[in-house]
Order: C-alpha cells, then structure tokens, then sequence
C-alpha cells in the first residue's frame, strides 16, 4: 500500500463529511457547521489541499467543482495504523501487541479472544 498523508484535525473533519455523505461542494461543506462557520475561502483551500494529497478528486461543473473522496475511511485507517507501526515499532505488529499488554491495554482475557476470532476468520 502506497504511504498514506497523515491529515491534521481539520482536514479529518472535513474527509469525515465526504466518507459520510459522498460528492460535495464547498458550498455543501459549509452548511455542516453551525457555530464557526469557517470562511468560503479557507474551506475551499483545505478541500485543494486534501486534493493534493490525493484523498479528493472533482468533477468540474462550469466555474465550480464537486469533489469526492478518493480514498476511503478504512484505506485512511489503515495506512495511518501501518504508519505508526513502521515509526515507532519497527514494523512489528507483534511489538505493538506486546506493548499493550505490557502496559496493561489489553487483558489476557482479551487476547485470547483475539486469537479465537483470527483462528475462525482464517478457517473461511
């Protein structure tokens, strides 16, 4: 999988309105808010940015575009969880879950619910 961009806490708000509710235009975008209501053009540079970044893409109607994701909400999970256990875990699935247990984030109990759910999933 191609690395995925990390998005700040704006842009994720704002790709978390395309994951829901489809193709928008900027327009569209600023009816969601109801207390500070961003500016037209300050929404409209984040939607370019995401664009460039590749998570957007638009169909051009005239002067105005309607974008629409590109790439999913689930494909953004998981790029974002593969870059985190590349950065800080060597690449070691297996060390992000001897991390939790050793910190206590997840009971034995658990794991071995865990296990159970991966040995049925692998046996369809």
């Amino acid at each position: 999988m191609a690395t995925i961009h990390k998005l700040t806490v704006k842009e994720e708000e704002i790709m978390s309105r395309f994951w829901e509710k489809g193709a928008l235009f900027v327009r569209e975008l600023l009816d969601f808010y109801t207390d500070n209501k961003p500016h037209f053009n300050t929404l409209s540079t984040i939607v370019r940015g995401l664009e460039e970044k590749g998570f957007l893409n638009h169909h051009s109607f005239g002067n105005t575009y309607q974008y629409y994701p590109v790439i999913s909400r689930d494909d953004y999970k998981k790029g974002a969880l593969d870059n985190v256990v590349r950065k800080y875990f060597k690449s070691s699935y297996l060390g992000v879950v001897s991390s939790l247990i050793e910190e206590e984030e997840v009971s034995l109990e658990d794991l071995k619910k865990l296990i159970r759910q991966v040995e049925e999933s692998s046996k369809k």
